[in-house]
């Protein structure tokens, strides 16, 4: 994880982290930081990231749990629910060519293995495996207000 947007993508798990931890608005303490003189620079694609997760939640969340096996949400490591959350936002809602898939995946996978457990990685990376399979079908059942621009 050396680029630009690897270490964007790595800030936004850690504001999701934190946020879901403290069981706060993460975009709320995304925007207590940024600015604040103890803080380093928050980049523009964390804060696009952050967004986007906090504003198809729901719908991400319903995906995760509907394609999860032997787990649910609440019960997986918080890292983990943080990186799936960003992996899925990214597979779905980015416009197309902007993230392919096989590198949304493979940041998450990244993440996962930095960040969490042993078995995380693995586990990652069949859960958005499964949903990069079927993302054009996901895509279509988008409301249109949500459907990236490609």
């Amino acid at each position: 994880m050396s680029g630009s947007r690897s270490k964007a993508r790595k800030r936004a798990v850690d504001f999701l982290y934190e946020a879901d931890l403290r069981e706060t608005d993460v975009v709320t303490l995304m925007s207590d930081r940024i600015g604040a003189p103890d803080t380093a620079a928050v980049p523009d694609y964390t804060i696009i990231l952050v967004e986007g997760v906090n504003e198809n939640r729901e719908r991400i969340d319903e995906l995760l749990t509907q394609h999860i096996e032997g787990w649910t949400l609440s019960r997986m490591p918080v890292v983990d629910r943080a990186v799936l959350r960003l992996g899925l936002y990214e597979l779905l809602w980015c416009p197309k060519g902007d993230v392919p898939p096989v590198v949304a995946v493979d940041e998450a996978v990244e993440l996962a293995r930095a960040l969490s457990t042993d078995d995380s990685p693995r586990f990652v990376n069949g859960v958005l495996g499964r949903l990069a399979g079927i993302r054009d079908r996901l895509r279509k059942t988008l409301p249109k207000e949500e459907t990236p621009v490609d």
